[in-house]
C-alpha cells in the first residue's frame, strides 16, 4: 500500500535543504544570508531542522565552529545520534562550495510556502466539512491562514534603501506642486492640518450620537473618490446602504433629506435628483451593510478591489472580535479590533477611517467638548489611531443660546504626523452635510 506522501507529493526539495546546511557548515559567512530567508520550520527534514537550529544558535552566540564542534553541540542539545557524524560528513562531501547558499535558501523557502499552503488547504477543507460548520468562521479561518503565509517574515531594510524611497517620494510631491501626501477629504483646512488621508493611517472620527459623524464620513469618501478616481469601500454596521445613498443624494442635489424620505418632490427637484443620481453613479463608491462583518472579512473583500483608495467603517463599537474567540471583557475585544484595523491599514496600504461612539462623560461637564478620555473602551483605540478627530456642535446642546448656529467643530485631538487643534465647519442639517468655513484656530 502506498504511503500518502507517495500518493500526493508534499512540496519539498531535499537536495536544496542539504546544499543549504552543507554551505553553512563549510563557511559560516553565508549564515546571515541564509537566516534572512529561512527559519527552522522551513526545512522539511527533521534532521535538517536540528542541524540548522544548532548552527543558528552557535552563530547567534558568536561561537567559532567546525564539524567536530557542531557535533559536540548537538550532543549537548540532545539531538545527536549514531548517524549524525556520518550524515554531516556526507553533507560536506556533496556540497562543493558555499557560493550558492542564498539561491538554495530561496528554493527551500519557496517549497516551505507551498507546503504551508497545502496544509492550510487541508485545514480549511476539514473545517468546511465539520457538521454544523459556520461559513463566516470558516471564511475567517481561510483568510487568516492564507494571509499569514503571504505575509512571511518582516525584513530589515538598510537606511540607504529607505532614504532612496523617501527621497523619491519627496521628488514626486515636489513635481506635483506641493500635492497633499494623502487623499483629499474635500475640506481644505482639514487636509492642511493632517496632510489629507494618508496611506496606512488609521483615522478615528468620534462623537456623541446626533453630531453627524456618518454624514461627515460619507462626504469624505465621496470627495476622495471624486478627486482620485480610486474606489472607496464603506462598511456600515448600523445604517442600510439605501439610507446611506439617500443621504448622498440629499447632499449632492441639495434637497431636504426629509423630502427625499417622503418622496414629496417638485418637478424641478426630481430633475435635480436625476442629475445627481447620474453623477453619483459614475463614482467608484462601494457599500457593504452587513451588520456582523468581521475585520478579516473586510480585509478579504478589500483585497479584491484592484484600485482601492480608502476604507470607511461605521462604527467601531458595533464590531465584533474574532469569531469563536472569548474575551475577558469588552475593552479587550475592542482593543483587538482597533489593533486589527491599524494592521489592515498598513497591510493594504490605504487609509482606514473608522467612526467611534463616545461615552456620556462629556455630557457631565460644563464644557461638553469631547476629549480623548471620552472614547469608549479608549486605551487601545487612542494608542492605535494615527489621527483622532471629534465632532462637536454647540447648538445640539444649546439650541436657543448657542453663539455658533450652523457651525460644527472638528477637534483634532491626536495627530501623529502634525499639529492638533480645532477647525470650524458649516453644518447644513437639512442636507446632512458639512462644508468648510474660513475660521480656523490651532493649538501647538
Amino acid at each position: 500500500m502506498l504511503l500518502l506522501d507517495e500518493l500526493r507529493k508534499i512540496p519539498r526539495n531535499i537536495e536544496a535543504e542539504q546544499a543549504v546546511i552543507g554551505a553553512m557548515l563549510i563557511d559560516s559567512r553565508c549564515i546571515p544570508e541564509v537566516i534572512e530567508h529561512l527559519s527552522r520550520d522551513d526545512f522539511y527534514e527533521p534532521v535538517h531542522q536540528e542541524i540548522f537550529d544548532t548552527l543558528y544558535t552557535m552563530f547567534a552566540a558568536d561561537a567559532a565552529f567546525d564539524p567536530v564542534i557542531v557535533l559536540g553541540e548537538m550532543q549537548k542539545r540532545g539531538v545527536y545520534n549514531e548517524k549524525s557524524s556520518e550524515y554531516i560528513n556526507r553533507l560536506l562531501d556533496i556540497t562543493p562550495t558555499a557560493a550558492h547558499a542564498g539561491h538554495y535558501a530561496k528554493v527551500v523557502s519557496e517549497q516551505a510556502v507551498l507546503r504551508r499552503l497545502d496544509e492550510a488547504a487541508g485545514e480549511i477543507s476539514n473545517a468546511a466539512r465539520e457538521p454544523g460548520a459556520d461559513s463566516s468562521i470558516t471564511l475567517d479561518l481561510a483568510e487568516q491562514s492564507i494571509y499569514g503565509i503571504r505575509k512571511g517574515k518582516i525584513s530589515l531594510y538598510p537606511i540607504t534603501e529607505v532614504l532612496q524611497d523617501v527621497y523619491r517620494h519627496m521628488q514626486e510631491l515636489a513635481e506635483a506642486g506641493g500635492k497633499l501626501p494623502g487623499l483629499p477629504s474635500g475640506i481644505s483646512e482639514l487636509d492642511n492640518a493632517i496632510g489629507g488621508l494618508i496611506n496606512s493611517n488609521f483615522i478615528l472620527i468620534a462623537s456623541r450620537p446626533g453630531m453627524g459623524k456618518t454624514s461627515f464620513a460619507l462626504g469624505i469618501g465621496l470627495n476622495a473618490a471624486k478627486a482620485t478616481g480610486k474606489s472607496v469601500a464603506f462598511f456600515s454596521l448600523e445604517m442600510s446602504r439605501d439610507q446611506l445613498v439617500t443621504r448622498l443624494l440629499s447632499a449632492s442635489a441639495r434637497i431636504d433629506s426629509q423630502k427625499l424620505m417622503r418622496g414629496s418632490l417638485s418637478a424641478g427637484e426630481w430633475e435635480d435628483l436625476g442629475e445627481s443620481a447620474g453623477e453619483l453613479s459614475q463614482i467608484p463608491y462601494l457599500f457593504d451593510d452587513n451588520p456582523s462583518i468581521s475585520v478579516g472579512e473586510m480585509k478579504a473583500k478589500c483585497r479584491r478591489i484592484s484600485d482601492l483608495g480608502l476604507i470607511i467603517i461605521d462604527y467601531l463599537q458595533l464590531m465584533q472580535g474574532m469569531p469563536g474567540k472569548r474575551y475577558d471583557n469588552r475593552t479587550g475585544e475592542v482593543g483587538e479590533i482597533s489593533r486589527s484595523l491599524k494592521i489592515m491599514a498598513k497591510d493594504l496600504g490605504v487609509p482606514v477611517v473608522c467612526l467611534s461612539q463616545l461615552s456620556r462623560e462629556n455630557e457631565k461637564r460644563g464644557d461638553k467638548r469631547p476629549m480623548l478620555s471620552d472614547l469608549r473602551e479608549s486605551g487601545a483605540i487612542e494608542q492605535d489611531a494615527d489621527v483622532v478627530m471629534f465632532l462637536y456642535r454647540d447648538e445640539y446642546y444649546n439650541p436657543e443660546d448657542t453663539e455658533k448656529p450652523g457651525i460644527a467643530e472638528c477637534i483634532i485631538a491626536k495627530n501623529r504626523h502634525g499639529k492638533t487643534g480645532t477647525l470650524e465647519l458649516a453644518w447644513a442639517g437639512e442636507y446632512t452635510t458639512f462644508s468648510a468655513v474660513d475660521r480656523v484656530h490651532y493649538e501647538y
